[in-house]
C-alpha cells in the first residue's frame, strides 16, 4: 500500500504552484472528505484486511485515492479504463484523487482495489455521510420519501434452453483450461457444444405449430446432451483429485478450475432439474425455486405490474430519500417482497438517523396497509400522506386525501422518482455489472454514496451564497 505521508516532490510542489482550481462541486467535495477523516479510516480497514505487514511491499494505491477515485467513478459514470485515462489527462482530477504528478496506475489496479470494498463497509461510509451532513446542519430530516425499484443483473433473458447451453458450453471451456494444465490427467471428454447450440437455437427459433409437436423431443435431447457433460466432469475432477501444476501459478489456476468446475457442477443440476420439471413434467415451478442464471445466481424475477416492462431479472431495491436529496437509506431485498413491508423499519432507521420520526412521511399507494396506517397514528406522524389502496373510501378518508396537506405531501413524494431517475442515468444504477451478490450491494452502495456527495456539495455551495452580502446598490 502506497504511504500517505510519503516525502513530497518537486515535481508535486511545482504542480501545486499552478494555481489549478477544480470544479466547485469537486472542490466541496474534496474538502468535505479532508474535514472527515473518519471516512477514509473504514476504506483503510478493508485495504488492509486479510494483509500481514499491509506497510510493506510494493507501492499502491492510498486509501484517500481509493475513496476519491472510486467517488469521482460514480459521479461521471465512468468505467475503470476511462477513469484512469481521464486521471492521467487532467490536472483537475489528478488534484481532485490526490495523485498530483504521481504516476497513475492502470484500471486493473484500481479494479483491484475497489473490490477489497464490502457492501457493509459501503453502508457505514453512507452512514457516516449522512450524520455528517446533519452534524453540519445541511438536513434536519423533518420530511421523508420512501419507494422501491428495481436494478437489473447483468444477464441475458433465460429460458430453459440458453440455460442448459450455458451449463454445457462453459463446463467445457473449463474442461478444456484444466486440459492444458494438466494433458495426461484429463479423461477423454467429448466436446458436445455443437450438438448443444443446434438444438438450442432449434428451440429458440420453433413457431407455435412446431412446439406443440417437437419441442419435448428436443428438450429431451438437450437435457441428455447437458446430462452426459455433467457426468464427464465429475468424473474429470475425481480423476484430477491428486494433480498438481508444474509452476505455482498452474497449481492456484488449477485449484480455481476445480472450485469453478464444482460450482457450476451444481449450478447445472439445478437447471436440468428445473427444465425437466417444467418441461417435461408440465409443472409450475415457483419463482424462489427458479435459477435464471448460473453466472449470476442470486438473480430474482421481479414482477411489479409495469405495463412497458412486466418482468423484470435484477433485485428490488428500497430508497428512503431526505427533503434536501440525501438518500438516508437503501437496501437491497432478496425475492420480490412487496412496498408494506418497508413502512415500520423505514421509521426506526429515520428516528435512529434523526433523533425523531419524520414531520412528513409520503409514499405511494404501494406502502398502504391498515397495520402502516397505524404504524404512522402511534408514532405521531404530522402528515402520513399514504394514499389508500382500493375498497371504498370513507368519507373522512376522502376528506383526507383531498386536503392541502396531504397533496403537498404527494408532490413532494413524486420527486424520489426523479432520484431513482438521476440514480440510473447520472450514476449507472439501471444495470449491474458487477459479478456476484456482494459486488451487487457494493454497485448499489456507491451510487448513493456519489449521490449524497453531490447533493452536499451543493448544499455547502448554496450555503455560502447565502451568506455573501448583496452588493449596495450605487
Amino acid at each position: 500500500m502506497r504511504d500517505e505521508n510519503s516525502q513530497i516532490t518537486f515535481a508535486d510542489l511545482e504542480f501545486l504552484q499552478q494555481g489549478i482550481r477544480l470544479d466547485p462541486l469537486l472542490e466541496k467535495i474534496s474538502d468535505f472528505l479532508d474535514n472527515h477523516d473518519e471516512l477514509v479510516e473504514l476504506v483503510r480497514c478493508d485495504l488492509e484486511r486479510g494483509l500481514k505487514e499491509p506497510e510493506t511491499g510494493r507501492p499502491g494505491l492510498t486509501p484517500d485515492q481509493v475513496l476519491r477515485s472510486l467517488i469521482l467513478m460514480r459521479i461521471k459514470n465512468w468505467d475503470y479504463r476511462e477513469l484512469r485515462e481521464r486521471i492521467n489527462d487532467g490536472y483537475t482530477l489528478r488534484k481532485f484523487t490526490g495523485f498530483y504528478s504521481q504516476p497513475v496506475p492502470r484500471h486493473n489496479a484500481f479494479n483491484q482495489a475497489f473490490n477489497r470494498l464490502t457492501s457493509t463497509t459501503v453502508e457505514r461510509l453512507n452512514d457516516a455521510v449522512v450524520e455528517a451532513a446533519v452534524d453540519d446542519g445541511l438536513e434536519d430530516g423533518s420530511k421523508l420519501r420512501v419507494d422501491t425499484t428495481v436494478v437489473e443483473t447483468n444477464i441475458h433473458w433465460p429460458t430453459d434452453a440458453t440455460l442448459l447451453w450455458d451449463t454445457v458450453r462453459v463446463l467445457s471451456r473449463l474442461i478444456g483450461r484444466l486440459r492444458d494444465i494438466v494433458p495426461k490427467d484429463v479423461p477423454p471428454f467429448a466436446n458436445r457444444k455443437r450438438a448443444a447450440r443446434k438444438r438450442m437455437q432449434k428451440l429458440q427459433r420453433m413457431t407455435a405449430s412446431q412446439r406443440e409437436t417437437q419441442q419435448v423431443s428436443t428438450y429431451k435431447q438437450l437435457l441428455a446432451i447437458t446430462q452426459e457433460v455433467l457426468t464427464n466432469v465429475r468424473r474429470t475432477l475425481k480423476a484430477t483429485a491428486q494433480s498438481r501444476g508444474k509452476t505455482p501459478t498452474d497449481i492456484l489456476t488449477l485449484e480455481e478450475l476445480r472450485k469453478d468446475l464444482t460450482e457450476y457442477c451444481s449450478l447445472g443440476d439445478r437447471v436440468v432439474d428445473q427444465a425437466r420439471r417444467r418441461v417435461l413434467g408440465g409443472e409450475q415451478v415457483p419463482s424462489s425455486q427458479k435459477l435464471y442464471s448460473i453466472f449470476e445466481s442470486h438473480t430474482d424475477l421481479i414482477k411489479r405490474g409495469k405495463i412497458n416492462k412486466p418482468i423484470e431479472f435484477g433485485h428490488k431495491v428500497f430508497l428512503a430519500e431526505s427533503a434536501q436529496g440525501l438518500v438516508t437509506q437503501y437496501h437491497v431485498l432478496d425475492g420480490n417482497p412487496s412496498d408494506e413491508d418497508h413502512v415500520e423499519s423505514s421509521l426506526k432507521a429515520h428516528r435512529k438517523t434523526f433523533g425523531s420520526v419524520p414531520e412528513v412521511f409520503a409514499t405511494d399507494r404501494g406502502f398502504d396497509n391498515a397495520d402502516n396506517q397505524k404504524t404512522c397514528r402511534k408514532a405521531r406522524i404530522g402528515c402520513a400522506s399514504i394514499p389508500q389502496r382500493g375498497g371504498k373510501k370513507t368519507a373522512e378518508r376522502q376528506a383526507f386525501e383531498k386536503s392541502p396537506d396531504f397533496k403537498k405531501a404527494q408532490r413532494f413524494r413524486a420527486g424520489i422518482e426523479g432520484r431513482i431517475s438521476v440514480l440510473f442515468r447520472g450514476r449507472g444504477m439501471k444495470r449491474c455489472l458487477a459479478h456476484g451478490k456482494e459486488r451487487f450491494g457494493v454497485f448499489i452502495g456507491v451510487a448513493v454514496l456519489a449521490n449524497n456527495f453531490m447533493k452536499i456539495a451543493e448544499l455547502l455551495i448554496k450555503r455560502e451564497t447565502k451568506k455573501k452580502p448583496r452588493p449596495r446598490a450605487a
